[in-house]
């Protein structure tokens, strides 16, 4: 579960980056990179709990 959450964060923060400098979506663009940046802490967060 951990290595998925993992995966998803940083498929977030490439899709992220690609829509940032190519397509300059808005706010839809921002709120993809702070779901990332939440899935980075938790496997964070799960990891130092154990």
């Amino acid at each position: 579960m951990g290595n998925l959450l993992y995966l998803i964060a940083v498929v977030l923060i490439i899709i992220w980056a690609i829509g940032f400098f190519a397509y300059g979506a808005g706010s839809l663009i921002h709120l993809l990179l702070v779901i990332a940046v939440i899935a980075i802490l938790l496997k964070v967060i799960r990891k130092a709990a154990d």
